[in-house]
């Protein structure tokens, strides 16, 4: 088990998708992602395996939900700077949403 403090250490946060491309690059099939996450954290850019389920037209627009402040990570010739969050889903990873429209940056807590 890990305490609440671990837990209250993982900047969970909201943003959009503003651009998706094919990481040709890659080992395993993915994206790259670039994700607005409001003024104070900017825009970010991720690599991240969902293409099984979702084409690039399609996320365009959605917001996400992110852990922003991971070390960053160079995948194929993307440095990626955040982790999208998904579940893994016998036919692949469905991205966590939102209810309803918030703005880009918020805290999930």
């Amino acid at each position: 088990m890990i305490e609440l403090e671990d837990f209250d250490k993982v900047d969970m946060r909201v943003g959009t998708i503003l651009e998706v491309s094919l990481n040709r690059r890659a080992r395993k099939s993915a994206y790259k992602v670039k994700i607005d996450l409001g003024e104070k954290l900017g825009i970010k850019n991720s690599s991240a395996q969902i293409t099984d389920l979702y084409q690039p037209e399609d996320l365009i627009g959605k917001q996400i939900i992110v852990v922003a402040n991971f070390e960053p990570i160079r995948i194929a010739d993307v440095k990626s700077e955040v982790r999208i969050l998904g579940a893994d889903a016998n036919e692949g990873v469905v991205l966590l949403n939102l209810e309803r429209k918030v703005p880009n940056g918020a805290k999930i807590f």
